[in-house]
C-alpha cells in the first residue's frame, strides 16, 4: 500500500451491531467507514474474508459497498476507549494497524432497510442477484446466512447491497463446514422463479470469472491478513468456480430445493435434467492454482 493511497481513521462515531463488533468512523478522505479490527473475537481470517469476498462479488457484478484497508493508529485507539472490544472478561484493546474498512451506505438522507415486510418484496429490484450470490456463497464455503441491506430510492424501489462476507471460506477461523442451505438469505421469498435465460446467465456469470486475476488480487492485501487457512479455502473456492459441471449441479440443486420449500412449480422440465444428489464433490482439484496455493 502506498502512503499516497493510505487512509486512516480520524473520528470515532459509534459502535455497531455484530459479532465482530465493528465501529463507524470518519476517515482522512472525509468518508464514513465500517471498520473491523484484526483481533476481532470472531477469528483471524475475517479481514481476508471480507476483502476477498467483496472482490469476488464485485467481479460478478453484484452490488456491495466499496472497501479499503484503513489505518487505525495507537493514538486513535487510546483516545477512543468506547471502540474497545467487549469480552466476558472485560474490554479488549483493539490492535492498531491496517483494518478492513467498508464504505458506509447510510447517511445523506438514504433510507436503509435490513428486514423487509412481505408487502415490500415486490419493490425489490434485481431479485436474480440473490440467486447468483447464493451460488457464489456455496462455492466459497459461506458458513452463515447471506446478509443484505436494501437502499430505497425516491420512487420507493429497493436496491439490494450485499454485505458481511466474514463467514466466507469456512468462517473467520477457517475449516467450518455447513450445508448449502446455511448460506442462503434467511427469507426465501426473495428468491423468485427464474426464467431459463436467467438460469443460464447466472451460471455463465459465475463460471466466467477470471480466477487467475482473482488469485493475483490477494497480492495487494496486507501480509498478516493472508493466513494459511484463508489461502487454502480461497483456492478451493476458485477451483469450484472453474468447474462448469459443478456449477450446473449446484444451480440445479438450488432451484429444486427452493421449488420444494416454497411449493413452486417443479423446474426440472424447464431445464431438461433432474437435480443431482450431491451438491459439492469432494477433492475438487484446483485449476492452474497448484503452484500458487503453496504459500
Amino acid at each position: 500500500m502506498s502512503g499516497k493511497s493510505l487512509i486512516f481513521a480520524v473520528q470515532y462515531l459509534r459502535s455497531l451491531r455484530g459479532g465482530s463488533q465493528p465501529i463507524l468512523v470518519r476517515a482522512s478522505d472525509g468518508l464514513l467507514y465500517v471498520v473491523k479490527f484484526t483481533n476481532n473475537l470472531q477469528g483471524p481470517n475475517l479481514p481476508f474474508n471480507e476483502s476477498i469476498g467483496s472482490e469476488i462479488y464485485r467481479a460478478c457484478g453484484l452490488p456491495g459497498p466499496r472497501w479499503k484497508p484503513l489505518l487505525v493508529s495507537d493514538s486513535f485507539i487510546d483516545s477512543n476507549r468506547d471502540c474497545w472490544i467487549q469480552t466476558p472478561l472485560g474490554r479488549l484493546r483493539p490492535e492498531s494497524g491496517l483494518c478492513f474498512g467498508s464504505c458506509f451506505l447510510g447517511g445523506q438522507g438514504n433510507r436503509l432497510l435490513e428486514i423487509l415486510p412481505a408487502t415490500s418484496f415486490r419493490r425489490v429490484r434485481n431479485h436474480d442477484s440473490f440467486w447468483l450470490a447464493w451460488l457464489i456463497d456455496i462455492c466459497a464455503g459461506h458458513a452463515d446466512n447471506r446478509q443484505a441491506i436494501f437502499l430505497e430510492d425516491g420512487a420507493g424501489w429497493l436496491d439490494p447491497f450485499f454485505v458481511d462476507h466474514g463467514h466466507l471460506f469456512g468462517g473467520p477461523e477457517g475449516g467450518l463446514r455447513r450445508g448449502f442451505l446455511a448460506s442462503r438469505y434467511l427469507d426465501p421469498r426473495i428468491y423468485q422463479r427464474l426464467t431459463s435465460e436467467q438460469h443460464l446467465a447466472i451460471r455463465k456469470n459465475a463460471g466466467g470469472l477470471d480466477v487467475d486475476q482473482l488469485w493475483k488480487g490477494i497480492e495487494a492485501l496486507p501480509h498478516d491478513w493472508k493466513t494459511t487457512s484463508a489461502l487454502s479455502e480461497y483456492a478451493e473456492c476458485l477451483s469450484r468456480l472453474s468447474d462448469s459441471k459443478l456449477l450446473q449441479n449446484i444451480v440445479d440443486t438450488m432451484l429444486c430445493t427452493l421449488a420444494r420449500d416454497n411449493g413452486l412449480e417443479r423446474l426440472e422440465p424447464q431445464f431438461g435434467r433432474k437435480p443431482p444428489v450431491a451438491v459439492l464433490r469432494p477433492g475438487v482439484q484446483a485449476t492452474k492454482l497448484d503452484c500458487r496455493c503453496v504459500a
